[in-house]
């Protein structure tokens, strides 16, 4: 076995304040995607490492929830100003791990330490209120309690912020968390224990535990009845088995699932702001994230206009390891997203679609695929359906807007979708009738910690950011009291 190059990562679990092994001693590898390298070996935690989680959080908990609003949100703002302080070496770790470029993974390290600042102020907003009954004159008192412990499930794509923006609403809220990250990238959570140490999370109240076995892993802890909040980011496929599991004990979900994003270019578009919001749609992060643009789509009167100036920038963006500031895009995070991605551009193209940028890997070590456009994208084509999660933009055209609004909404998913056009009443027409979440009006970007984040259909349950992502950790009591 090749011997790890990181050695100052922890990597073992975090339970109950401390690092150790896994009760099994069981542990898996961790690869740089740009060398295929070895970057760490790390314990695999099983059902009693879940247990003895469950135990610390427990412990942890009720200590926690009685403490004021203001003390927790200090923990939360001491925590930001730390991890702030410490961008530069996380977005290391999460490029060496992940794979993405340098800017993004500042990018992304910026994010996830404004999710800490936003709830140390949000979280001493728990607001209740205070009515009189109509009918009985008894006066309706309302107030949020935590909700007890909470399940934190994060992805890959986001090794940080997908980690934060679920952990920061749950600690402002009261709650004491257990969080199972992708076993792609875990060591950007190990690593950010140490520093909610140092900003004074008591001991017990957060817990990581990394594992290979991690289907039985949240299963059993869904079926503990101490559990009460499970919140997931991931594919719609894996959130319908943990909302199977949830059932059982009846545990709250929040569910951040899969998407196909339409992006919608008008005739009457601003040209060069469609491109550039087009390309942050679709490139930032290397299209894999949830809410990359999947399904581009461009009135037949500015597609030659649109197409031009937009396979000239995707193809000036340059591919190699993320380490290297002059890089805009990295590898994939694994072979099988690579190989997915070339399964469906292949797809695409022995349908009909033209490749006018890309299309092909490169050789050699390292899971890059190179910014690729596709233009003529026939309606029966895979990348259509699912989502491409990679570096690929699938164009087709339209020439009318009820046309336009029925196949953007031509789907099971409903997260986010695009619209570009200089009329305002079209915009807000169109974006109130497309059936997604979010819609970014001339605008490439909607992630933001203030805004709330989450889609309908089999895209997801809930919401997280803004006041909504704090509610997701508490729960309403109602008492009726007369005087």
């Amino acid at each position: 076995m090749n011997k790890p190059v990181l050695s100052s990562v922890p990597t073992d679990l975090y339970i109950d304040g401390a690092f150790r092994p896994a009760a099994g001693g069981e542990r898996f590898t961790v690869y740089n995607p740009a060398s295929e390298e070895v970057l760490a070996e790390v314990a695999s935690a099983g059902i009693e490492d879940a247990v003895a989680a469950l135990d610390a959080a427990e412990r942890a908990g009720a200590d926690w929830a009685k403490r004021s609003p203001r003390e927790r949100c200090e923990i939360l703002r001491k925590a930001f100003e730390l991890f702030s302080a410490r961008k530069e070496d996380f977005a290391r770790l999460i490029t060496l791990e992940n794979g993405k470029a340098r800017s993004d993974a500042m990018g992304e390290a910026t994010y996830a330490a404004e999710f800490f600042r936003w709830y140390s102020e949000e979280g001493v907003r728990n607001i209740g209120s205070l009515s009189t009954a109509p009918a009985s004159g008894a006066r309706i008192l309302v107030q949020h309690k935590p909700a007890g412990i909470a399940v934190l499930v994060t992805p890959w794509n986001y090794p940080a912020a997908m980690g934060t923006r679920k952990l920061a609403p749950a600690l402002a809220a009261g709650c004491p968390v257990i969080i199972k990250p992708a076993s792609e990238t875990p060591l950007t959570m190990l690593a950010l224990m140490p520093l909610l140490e140092e900003a004074g999370v008591p001991k017990g109240l957060v817990n990581v535990i990394p594992s290979r076995r991690s289907g039985a892993v949240v299963d059993a802890l869904l079926h503990d009845p101490r559990v009460r909040v499970v919140s997931f980011t991931g594919s719609t496929e894996v959130g319908r088995k943990l909302l199977r599991s949830a059932a059982d004990c009846v545990v709250n979900p929040a569910m951040e699932l899969g998407g196909n994003a339409p992006l919608i270019v008008f005739e009457d578009a601003d040209i060069d702001t469609a491109v550039e919001g087009c390309l942050l749609a679709k490139m930032r992060n290397l299209g894999e994230a949830c809410t990359a643009a999947n399904r581009i789509y461009v009135h037949a009167a500015v597609e030659a206009a649109f197409v031009e100036r937009f396979t000239a920038r995707m193809a000036k963006l340059r591919v190699g390891d993320g380490l290297d500031p002059s890089v805009d895009v990295g590898p994939l995070v694994n072979a099988e997203t690579r190989d997915k991605v070339a399964e469906l551009v292949a797809d695409a193209v022995a349908k009909g679609a033209t490749v006018r940028c890309g299309g092909a890997a490169p050789q050699g070590r390292g899971f890059f695929y190179p910014p690729t456009v596709l233009t003529g994208v026939p309606d029966d084509a895979d990348l259509l359906r699912e989502e491409i999660f990679g570096p690929v933009a699938a164009i087709q055209t339209f020439t009318d807007e009820d046309e336009i609004v029925a196949r953007a909404n031509s789907t099971e998913y409903g997260l986010v979708a695009y619209v570009f056009t200089k009329d305002l009443g079209r915009g807000l027409r169109v974006s109130e009738r497309l059936e997604f979440g979010m819609i970014g009006l001339n605008r490439g970007l909607v992630s933001d910690p203030a805004a709330p984040f989450g889609g309908v259909k089999q895209s997801g349950l809930g919401r997280e950011g803004a006041h909504e992502g704090l509610m997701e950790f508490l729960e309403t009591q109602y008492i009726s009291v007369a005087w």
